[in-house]
């Protein structure tokens, strides 16, 4: 239903017990769809439902609805605090790191029918090892099997007929019950518990020669493998979701916080507090978004935002909690502490992300809402058939138990979710991170790329591009430490620039002192450096032959030059501007061959904007940029047909990251850009974008080979059953095996590697 127009909304999420295939999502689902105003998205993978509803409900009253609809649910913890996924097989959504209880229980049950069903099953399929009486043997061992082994899913299938729902479980149960119930009677009335009685086994199921078969074998295979197969799928299911576990792992537990008098205290990280310093030693983790506030170091950001090369920091510089301090004591003030931090932020993306739909996954749903009942159906029709053709009862149950166990509606849950949690997780090792499927779906289908200038092909930052030297003066090096040493006095950009960069061409060494400093407004700085005056002025036209040259090529690359004299003979050009980040190169060049189509708009002036583009090779430039015209470049493409992605950083950004078909914000921009967007680019580097649409492409084609699979699957057996081609032990071994076969298909996707390419400059 509806919710009441003006109606606040809000959503909760819900750890769900108890869901062993895509039917049981789409009951949990309708089930809370009857609420007024209330809409569930659940995901079978993780456990979890995601519910949007009216204020007026609160979550005691959506807990109620889920136990209504026969399974369990909770409050999740802090993602922080807990597991993210049901992995542990328990079907508690619980996802405990160790081996939950209910993991150990269902381990246990596994062993013990393990150990009772392997003997039926080879002296029923070895006629040679039948002994005699073995047929009695065997139905000792495969009574335990068919009710305490089995029990899970019996008291699952009454469960869902006291609320007239159909599941997976009322599949397995029925057909357990049939085979065990047609042994125990060709056992005890149909002549097959003669002492002497000897059964062939065969793949496709036979008429009997007057003595009823006993199938115990299928009494105690159909739960063996249904269990082996679960077992097996939990285990995969845990590991798909393994980014989120990762996450968790990055939070500190403890924070050595220092005091005023400069002693420390150990607290709890939850006690941590925005302003308070806390210190963080090499090899530990930083414990929340922070500022260094004395100390220098390198820090290992590579399992926050996917960089792989540590950063240096010092005092005033940012650093991100989780990331690893891999040099000295830094001591760091928090400026964000709980969901607020960075990694937080991360974790909550990634959680979002996997529990959306695919289109594919909601048709799937929507199949698997009426899936059981039909299967129930063809099951009756299989035995009325069988029965009103004249054939033996022994082969009308055969068919009808075969048709029943072997339908899996479990691959068609599975499908979508284990991938994206896998492609999810995997994005987040890579620094991209992504709101949902329909985001990955938008990344797949991607035409054009809208792409800002500054801070995403650029780095954001002035700073020197290149010095050029007079021949026989007194070189680059000294003459950029004395210009240096100069602009040290300075608070314009350029000077900023031209300092810092002294500073990391020296080793970090201390420059000189400057006296005298005077600033030439309009026109430079001068000052007097070890006894030298120094001037970094703009260039005029009385310059050497040599820094002409170096002055007209920086101008047609859009570069600001100075000139640095010293005791008034000129000495070297520097220019300063806003260089091409590395990975723009390759970038660019990945998104042209993989047929997307990239256009430049930027509010910077025509000059650097065509540069930059020239430097690129993007034919389409728009400079000057209003974020109105950004805007209305993005709608004038998909009036053209293009499905736009934009990307940017920046405020400015914002409005066109909303009107694309995908917004795609840099990490290292604001939050006003990164809250606009569907995909973020975490580790800052533009060449993500690629890493994004290769993954999306090849997530994509995952879930549609899981889904093909899972719909071919039920299309081809569940016929080959009904008309008694297909052994019900086969059945339930096929059954169990298709889903496994699923989830193993989305875990590869952990180990997906963006390819390579040669990239190929333009200028």
């Amino acid at each position: 239903m509806g919710a009441e127009p003006g109606a606040v909304l809000v959503t909760t999420d819900l750890t769900v017990g108890g869901m062993t295939c895509a039917a049981c999502v789409t009951r949990v689902e309708k089930k809370l769809g009857k609420l007024d105003g209330v809409t569930a998205t659940v995901n079978l993978a993780t456990g979890m439902a995601r519910v949007s509803h009216p204020a007026g409900i609160s979550p005691d009253e959506l807990v109620a609805t889920v136990e209504k609809a026969g399974y369990t649910a909770a409050l999740p913890e802090p993602p922080m605090k807990q597991e993210p996924a049901d992995g542990d097989g328990d079907g508690d959504g619980d996802g405990d790191g160790d081996e939950s209880e209910g993991a150990r229980q269902e381990r246990h049950r596994l062993v013990v029918t393990a150990l009772l069903a392997l003997p039926v099953l080879v002296l029923s399929m070895a006629p040679g090892l039948q002994f005699r009486n073995w047929q009695w043997l065997c139905f000792a061992l495969a009574a335990p099997v068919a009710v305490w082994g089995a029990w899970p899913f019996h008291v699952r299938a009454v469960r869902g007929l006291r609320h007239s729902a159909a599941t997976m479980d009322t599949l397995v149960s029925l057909g357990v019950v049939a085979s065990f119930a047609w042994s125990s009677y060709a056992l005890f009335l149909g002549g097959a518990g003669d002492p002497g009685m000897r059964m062939p086994f065969t793949f496709v199921p036979t008429a009997s020669d007057g003595v009823a078969h006993i199938y115990l074998e299928a009494a105690v295979g159909v739960p063996l493998f249904v269990l082996a197969g679960r077992f097996l799928e939990a285990r995969a299911r845990h590991g798909t979701g393994e980014a989120l576990r990762s996450l968790a792992r990055l939070t500190a537990k403890e924070v050595p916080v220092r005091e005023d008098d400069g002693s420390e205290r150990l607290i709890p990280i939850e006690e941590l507090r925005a302003g308070q310093v806390f210190a963080v030693r090499p090899g530990e983790r930083v414990a929340t978004d922070g500022q260094v506030t004395e100390g220098s170091s390198a820090v290992d950001l590579s399992l926050v935002t996917g960089e792989c090369e540590p950063v240096e920091v010092g005092p005033g510089s940012p650093v991100v909690g989780g990331a690893v301090n891999a040099g000295g004591l830094l001591l760091v003030r928090a400026t964000a502490v709980g969901a607020d931090t960075q990694l937080a932020r991360i974790t909550r993306l990634v959680t979002e992300a996997q529990a959306g739909k695919a289109r594919a996954q909601r048709l799937a749903d929507s199949v698997a809402g009426v899936f059981v009942p039909v299967v129930l159906a063809l099951a009756v029709t299989a035995l009325g058939f069988w029965l009103g053709a004249g054939a033996d009862p022994q082969a009308a149950i055969t068919a009808c138990v075969a048709v029943l166990v072997v339908a899996c509606p479990c691959a068609l849950g599975l499908a979508t979710p284990t991938a994206l949690m896998a492609a999810t997780g995997r994005g987040a090792h890579l620094g991209v991170l992504v709101t949902g499927p329909q985001a990955l779906e938008g990344l797949q289908h991607l035409d054009a790329v809208v792409l800002d200038k500054t801070g995403t092909l650029t780095t954001g930052h002035m700073t020197v591009t290149r010095v050029t030297a007079v021949l026989e003066g007194l070189g680059s090096d000294a003459v950029l430490r004395l210009a240096g040493a100069v602009e040290q006095g300075s608070e314009h950009p350029l000077g900023r620039a031209v300092c810092a960069y002294a500073r990391r061409e020296s080793g970090e060494q201390r420059l000189p002192d400057v006296s005298e400093f005077s600033a030439l407004p309009g026109r430079g700085v001068r000052g007097r450096v070890e006894g030298r005056l120094v001037e970094v002025l703009a260039p005029d036209e009385d310059l050497p032959a040599v820094l002409v040259d170096a002055l007209t090529a920086s101008e047609s690359a859009a570069r600001t030059p100075v000139v640095v004299r010293v005791d008034g003979a000129v000495e070297a050009l520097i220019e300063v501007g806003d260089v091409v980040r590395p990975g723009s190169y390759r970038a660019v060049d990945r998104l042209r061959r993989l047929g997307i189509r990239p256009v430049l708009a930027t509010g910077d002036r025509e000059a650097p904007a065509r540069a930059v583009a020239q430097a690129l090779g993007i034919e389409e430039v728009h400079a000057r940029c209003t974020p109105e015209g950004k805007a209305a470049l993005v709608r004038e493409l998909r009036e053209q047909g293009y499905r736009v992605a934009v990307v940017g950083d920046g405020v400015n950004d914002a409005a066109a990251l909303a009107g694309a078909d995908l917004g795609i914000a840099m990490g290292s921009g604001t939050d006003v850009a990164i809250g606009a967007a569907d995909v973020t680019l975490v580790r800052g580097d533009i060449e993500a974008l690629v890493d994004a649409v290769l993954l999306a492409r090849r997530t994509l084609g995952t879930i549609r080979t899981n889904l093909v699979w899972a719909f071919g699957y039920n299309v081809v057996t569940v016929p080959l059953a009904m008309v008694g081609l297909l052994n019900p032990m086969l059945a339930a071994a096929a059954m169990s095996a298709s889903s496994v076969l699923v989830v193993a298909n989305s875990l590869r996707l952990r180990a997906w590697q963006p390819s390579s390419i040669p990239v190929r400059r333009y200028a």
